[in-house]
């Protein structure tokens, strides 16, 4: 029993011993308290991180492999901590080491679980994904982090951010570039950080060493409709451009010719059979009186009949599917539609090509080569000296019309041996016009009248894409909900619309509407809201810190006029409101004309953002809307 006791107490003892070993010490918990006191919004801060780059040569493949390794020191700064770490591989790459440790850099024994990647944006991938959820049981409580992962090949390790979804108080990225190895470094979005870069040639090891040593990086923002990553955060390119073997220069992604290259080596592989297609074409074509109608009836089929599901693996995630297995599946990622797309117009005797592109969301052009540039394919038809843009993954958009996520942006197209480099038109906010009417007179305390909406371009788009992805015996009800606002105190009859299926022209939308608790009568004066839309109100930017980025650039126009009611007269209407910058114009105005009260309002984002220096304008601005929007007309009786 003597034995046991003195057993089970210096078990006791040992375990307590281990555990004060873990627990923070007072310089821990006062680190916590003053690096929390400036990034109050987070619960993890990385004390200091290492990247390690370095290269190797797969002779036999003619490969360059990248190895990259981080060693990290996470500390928890809040009262306590649970997070999810996580890193991702494919078939092109290999984790070779995940391990998280306490801070005496004894194993944890945290669960880590290894499986495919799923997403809804994704029906397949080779993506895998390693994680495990951390628990952090104290404020300054610490682990040690150390990962190892393998490129196989040096073209699918592109870029390196600084920054991380928790604040980073200390990094270092040291890339080791050896002399046979051709590199170019690009750096994007420095400004306004402590980054310094020191670079150190070793004629023994025969490399040159790139240390990046960066200080107080906040943590990466979370906030909805910001512009790419690649437009915010400081971080670099990694361009592989030569590597020489045996005193032979072996060329990699020297120039965008190079890029071009090997997306058309991948094309060249295809093994394509348009006959499979040709009977679809020629019903489509038919009775197709010009050429313009036929390529319509061709995109268009495309857009409703091939369902759009991201597919990547491996080489497959750039590679494009061959027509006949899409049109075949009814199902494909943007370059198996692009690809049906040109072969189905090339059946027809048109000139069409695949085109590579980078979205808005990309910082990049081609002027670098590197697959970081686009992550998207479209096709591209000449016709009668022209170029047009068609995306098959755009659900709505009609002929000659582009989503805002490609205008401006620079497209790759294919020319045989040789390429085209040129850019998708920019349409200006008037393209996406959207607008509202509606002509009122009061009926016993309410407002009743007739209303019109009409859409074009992008905002005609987006409708149609809510409105038709509805189930068919829900879409009257979905409708109603959407032209009241979802507001019980607003009555919509009497709905009539212009065909919700063109994607060509505009929108319209006609429906009788009433309104209660939008008026009331005291004594001799009536008091009227008139505005019962208040559009943009919520849109308050306080304590934001990216630019917002609107789905599209907007052009929204409202008019509302209400019959005075015999035998009053108006003494009192909101005062005009009017501001333009160089992103945004608004402008609101209430007046009487003869008898009515004519209401209008414009909303014209003409560039699609406000930047984060207008955002304190905008607020200001947004104050004075909701005052108007707030304000009750007045009607005396004469």
């Amino acid at each position: 029993m003597r034995i046991k006791l003195l057993i089970t107490s210096l078990l006791i003892s040992t375990i307590g011993s281990a555990q004060k070993n873990l627990d923070p010490t007072p310089e821990d918990i006062s680190l916590a308290k003053s690096i929390r006191e400036k990034n109050n919004k987070a619960d993890v801060a990385i004390l200091n991180s290492n990247e390690l780059v370095t290269f190797d040569l797969n002779s036999k493949e003619g490969k360059v492999i990248v190895n990259h390794s981080i060693k990290e020191k996470w500390m928890n700064i809040n009262h306590r901590a649970d997070i999810r770490k996580y890193e991702f591989y494919d078939s092109q790459s290999e984790i070779e080491s995940f391990d998280i440790k306490f801070r005496n850099d004894k194993k944890t024994n945290f669960y880590v679980t290894d499986e495919f990647y799923k997403s809804e944006d994704l029906f397949y991938n080779d993506a895998r994904i390693k994680y495990t959820t951390i628990d952090f049981p104290v404020q300054g409580y610490t682990y040690n982090y150390n990962f190892e992962k393998k490129y196989k090949d040096v073209k699918y390790f592109t870029s390196i951010f600084f920054n991380d979804e928790y604040p980073v108080i200390k990094k270092q990225v040291t890339i080791e570039v050896p002399k046979w190895l051709e590199l170019e470094i690009k750096e994007f979005n420095f400004k306004g950080y402590k980054i310094n870069l020191n670079k150190a040639p070793n004629d023994k090891s025969e490399t040159t060493t790139y240390t990046y040593t960066i200080e107080e990086l906040p943590a990466s923002s979370n906030e909805s409709n910001t512009p790419g990553p690649s437009y915010l955060y400081p971080h670099i390119l990694i361009i592989a451009k030569s590597y020489t073997k045996d005193g032979k220069k072996n060329t990699l992604f020297n120039s965008t010719a190079d890029l071009y290259k090997w997306y058309k080596s991948l094309v060249d592989t295809m093994k394509e059979t348009p006959d499979a297609l040709k009977e679809k074409v020629e019903a489509l074509t038919k009775n197709a009186k010009t050429d313009e109608e036929k390529i319509k009836k061709i995109y268009y089929w495309v857009q409703d009949n091939i369902r759009y599901i991201a597919f990547e693996d491996g080489i497959a995630g750039f590679k494009p599917d061959e027509s006949q297995n899409v049109f075949q599946k009814r199902y494909g990622d943007c370059k198996g539609m692009a690809n049906l797309t040109k072969q189905m117009l090339k059946l027809a005797g048109f000139d069409a090509r695949l085109t590579w592109i980078g979205t808005k969301r990309i910082a990049y052009d081609y002027s670098t080569p590197s697959l970081s540039v686009d992550n998207h394919m479209i096709c591209t038809l000449f016709h009668n000296n022209k170029k047009y843009f068609l995306d098959g993954t755009e659900k709505f958009n009609s002929f000659g019309e582009y989503a805002e996520r490609i205008q401006g942006k620079e497209v790759l197209i294919e020319n045989g041996d040789n390429f085209y480099v040129e850019k998708v038109p920019v349409a200006n906010s008037l393209s996406n016009s959207e607008t509202f009417t509606s002509i009122l007179k009061i009926e016993n305390e309410m407002l009743v009248g007739k209303t019109n909406t009409t859409y074009a371009g992008e905002s005609k788009a987006s409708f149609l894409h809510s409105f038709n992805n509805i189930r068919s015996n829900n879409k009257e009800t979905a409708l109603m909900d959407y032209l009241s606002d979802s507001d019980k105190n607003n009555t919509i009859s009497n709905i009539k619309t212009s065909d919700l299926t063109n994607r060509d022209g505009k929108i319209s939308i006609d429906y009788d509407i009433k309104l209660n608790n939008k008026v009331s009568a005291f004594d001799n004066e009536i008091y009227v809201d008139l505005d019962f839309k208040k559009e943009f109100s919520k849109l308050s930017l306080k304590d934001r810190k990216c630019d917002f980025e609107f789905p599209y650039k907007e052009n929204y126009s409202a008019s509302i006029k209400l019959e005075i009611p015999a035998g009053y007269k108006v003494t009192k209407l909101p005062e005009p409101l009017s501001i333009s910058t160089e992103n945004y114009k608004v402008s609101i105005t209430c007046q009487q004309v003869g008898n009515e009260i004519v209401y209008s309002k414009l909303f014209d984002f003409k560039n699609g953002t406000i930047k984060v220096d207008e955002f304190s304008q905008w607020n200001t601005l947004l104050d004075k809307i909701n005052k108007i929007y707030n304000e009750q007309i007045t009607l005396t009786k004469s």
